[in-house]
C-alpha cells in the first residue's frame, strides 16, 4: 500500500473513532434525559462516522459503490446536522413531504458523479456546493438563536459551522492537488470536535441557568407570603431564555382552571386555556410527572413550546406551573426528574404560605376578639364603678345623713353606738369609692394619662413605703382612652408585683414619646429572675401578671419586653403606637 494511502487510511480511521465516540455521547445523553434533540444530533454524528469507514472500504477493496455510499453519508450528514439544529432551536420539527428532496439529492448526484462523470471538478462542485450550503445554514440556525437569547455557546457554535461550512469549498483544491490527506481530515476532525465541543457548552449553560432559575425560585417562595409567593412563583421563570408567559392553573374533574398568569399567559383568564396547553396538561396529570413539549404554533396565541411543572406536596394538590413560550432553549437541557423535585419544593413553600396565610389570619381574628373581650371587660368595670357610685355610695350617703339625724334626737347613752355606725358608714364609703377608682380611675378620664400616672405612683408610695422616681413629659397626645387605660393597668400590675415578689427598694418609671411610640418602662433593684423563671413568664401566663400586661398591650398594635438577671432587678417595657385607629 503506498505511503499516501497508508496516511489517508489512519486519518479516515482516526475520525471515525472521534465521531463513534461523540455519537456515543450524545446517545447516553438521549437515554439519560429523553431529549429529542440530542436522539437526532447521535443520528447525526454516527451517521458521519460512516463516512470515513467507507473512504477505508475504498481504500482496502478500490470498489467504486464504497466510494458512491460516503457521497451520500456526507450529504445526510450535512442534513442531520441541519435538522438536529432546528429540533433544538425548536424543540421539535414537524415532518414536511417536501424533506424528501434534500435527502434524494445526495442519492442522485453522488451516482452522477462517481458512475457518470470523468470530470473530478464537475463532480465534486455541486457536492461540495451543497454542503458548505447545509452546513452554513446550519450555523446561521444557531447564529439566530444566539441572537434571541444571547447565548455565547451557541454564537461559538454558528462561527465553528460557518467556518466548517466554507471548508467544504476546498476540498476539490486539496483533494487535486494531493493534500487531502492528512490537512483535510484533521481540519475536519477540529471542526468536528469543536461542533460536538460546542453543543456540549451549550447544553451546560442552559442547564445551569434553568437549574439556577429554579433553585432561585424554590428558595424565593421560602421567604414570601401566600400573595407575594405567587407573584415569585410566575415572576421567576420569565427569567429563563425565550419564556414570554408563565400561569398557575387548578386541575379539576373538568380540566384545569385558571388562576392566574403573566406574559402571554395572563388573558387566559378571559380568553381560555389554549387547547395544546390543556392536551400537554392532561397528559402530565395522567402521567403523574411533568412534562415539557415542543409544538409549533399554529396561532399568534398559542405557544410553541410548553412546560407543564406539577406541585407537589399538601400545598400542591392540584395545581401546576406552566411555563409558556416560542424558543426551546429554557426546555431543551432541563430534566424532567429535576423540574418534579422543584414542584415537590414550590409545593412545600406554597403550603408553608398558605399555613402562614392562614395562621395570620386566626391570629388576627384573635387580636380582635381580645380587644373586644377587653373592651366588654372594661365596660363592665366601668358600668359597676358607676352603679356603685351612683347607687351605693349614694345609699352609703343617705344612711350617714339619717344617721346624724337619728343621734340628734336619741339619748344620750346611745351616742356612742351612733358614732360607731357613722364610723363603719364612712369605712364603706371609702372602700367602695377605692373599688371604684380601681375599676375606673376618675383621675384617667378626668385629668389624662400622665397625672393619672402621677397618682397611682404617689399612692403607691404611700401604701408600700417604696421609693418610686417618675419621668414623663407634661403630656401625651395622639393615644386613644384605651390605650391610655392599658397604660394604666400596665404600671399598676407592675408596681404590684414589684411590691408582692421582688424585695426592692427602688422603683425607676419613665413615660417618653419617640418615632411615634410611646414607651412606659418600669425598673426596679429587686432579687430579678432566673433564666427559666423568666422563659416562663415571657412564654404564658403567671403569678406576675405579665400575660394580662401583653395581652392588653398587643391587642392595641403594642408590645411588652421583660428583662432580667438574677440580682440585678426586674425591667418591664410597654411600647404603643400613637394615632392607632381601633
Amino acid at each position: 500500500m503506498p505511503d499516501f494511502q497508508l496516511a489517508e487510511l489512519s486519518a479516515a480511521i482516526f475520525q471515525t473513532a472521534v465521531l463513534a465516540g461523540l455519537a456515543g455521547f450524545f446517545a447516553y445523553l438521549y437515554r439519560r434525559y429523553g431529549k429529542i434533540h440530542f436522539f437526532w444530533w447521535a443520528i447525526a454524528f454516527g451517521l458521519y462516522s460512516l463516512a470515513p469507514a467507507a473512504i477505508v472500504t475504498f481504500i482496502l477493496t478500490e470498489a467504486r459503490g464504497f466510494l458512491y455510499w460516503h457521497q451520500i453519508i456526507i450529504g445526510w450528514t450535512a442534513l442531520g446536522f441541519l435538522y438536529a439544529a432546528l429540533v433544538f432551536a425548536r424543540h421539535g420539527l414537524r415532518w414536511r413531504w417536501w424533506y424528501l428532496g434534500y435527502l434524494a439529492f445526495p442519492v442522485g448526484w453522488a451516482y452522477i458523479a462517481i458512475f457518470v462523470l470523468e470530470s473530478f471538478a464537475l463532480a465534486a462542485g455541486p457536492m461540495v456546493g451543497f454542503l458548505a450550503l447545509t452546513t452554513g445554514w446550519t450555523g446561521v440556525v444557531f447564529w439566530r438563536y444566539r441572537k434571541r437569547t444571547g447565548s455565547a455557546a451557541a454564537g461559538f457554535l454558528a462561527v465553528t459551522l460557518l467556518l466548517w461550512g466554507l471548508h467544504h469549498l476546498d476540498y476539490p483544491i486539496l483533494r487535486a492537488r494531493g493534500a487531502w490527506s492528512p490537512w483535510g481530515y484533521m481540519l475536519d476532525t477540529v471542526f468536528v470536535l469543536a461542533t460536538g465541543a460546542g453543543i456540549m457548552l451549550l447544553i451546560f449553560e442552559e442547564l445551569r441557568e434553568g437549574l439556577g432559575t429554579l433553585v432561585a425560585l424554590s428558595g424565593d417562595l421560602r421567604r414570601e407570603g401566600l400573595e407575594d409567593s405567587r407573584a415569585a412563583l410566575l415572576a421567576r421563570p420569565l427569567a429563563l431564555r425565550g419564556v414570554d408567559g408563565a400561569a398557575l392553573l387548578y386541575v379539576g374533574p373538568d380540566g384545569p382552571v385558571f388562576d392566574r398568569g403573566v406574559g402571554i399567559c395572563r388573558d387566559w383568564g378571559s380568553t381560555g386555556i389554549p387547547a395544546t396547553v390543556r392536551a400537554v396538561v392532561a397528559e402530565a396529570m395522567a402521567a403523574g410527572k411533568s412534562r415539557l413539549v415542543g409544538e409549533s404554533a399554529e396561532t399568534t396565541a398559542t405557544p410553541s413550546y410548553t412546560g407543564v411543572i406539577r406541585l407537589g406536596g399538601a400545598g400542591g394538590g392540584n395545581r401546576v406551573l406552566v411555563i409558556s413560550g416560542d424558543l426551546a432553549a429554557s426546555f431543551a437541557a432541563l430534566d424532567e426528574s429535576l423540574l418534579e423535585a422543584v414542584g415537590e419544593q414550590i409545593g412545600s413553600a406554597l403550603e408553608r404560605s398558605e399555613l402562614s396565610v392562614r395562621l395570620e389570619q386566626r391570629t388576627a381574628d384573635l387580636e380582635r376578639l381580645s380587644v373586644r373581650m377587653l373592651s366588654e371587660h372594661e365596660e363592665q368595670r366601668r358600668r359597676l364603678g358607676r352603679e356603685l357610685h351612683d347607687e351605693t355610695a349614694q345609699v352609703f350617703s343617705a344612711l350617714k345623713l339619717q344617721l346624724g339625724t337619728f343621734r340628734e334626737s336619741a339619748p344620750v347613752e346611745l351616742s356612742p353606738r351612733v358614732d360607731r355606725l357613722v364610723e363603719l358608714v364612712d369605712a364603706g364609703t371609702r372602700s367602695i369609692r377605692s373599688v371604684t377608682d380601681d375599676l375606673r380611675p376618675a383621675v384617667l378620664e378626668d385629668l389624662g394619662v400622665v397625672p393619672a400616672l402621677r397618682a397611682l405612683i404617689s399612692d403607691f408610695r404611700e401604701w408600700s413605703g417604696l421609693t418610686v422616681t417618675f419621668e414623663a413629659p407634661a403630656e401625651v397626645r395622639g393615644l386613644s382612652s384605651e390605650a391610655e387605660l392599658a397604660l394604666f393597668r400596665t404600671l399598676q400590675e407592675a408596681l404590684s408585683n414589684v411590691a408582692r415578689h421582688a424585695h426592692a427598694t427602688r422603683i425607676a418609671v419613665h413615660l417618653q414619646v419617640a418615632d411615634r411610640l410611646v414607651t412606659l418602662s418600669i425598673e426596679d433593684d429587686g432579687d430579678g429572675l432566673s433564666a427559666g423563671d423568666l422563659d416562663r413568664l415571657q412564654s404564658g401566663p403567671g403569678r406576675s401578671g405579665l400575660f394580662g400586661m401583653r395581652e392588653r398591650i398587643i391587642a392595641l398594635g403594642g408590645s411588652v419586653m421583660l428583662r432580667s438577671q438574677s440580682g440585678s432587678g426586674v425591667s418591664v417595657a410597654a411600647e404603643l403606637p400613637l394615632e392607632r385607629v381601633l
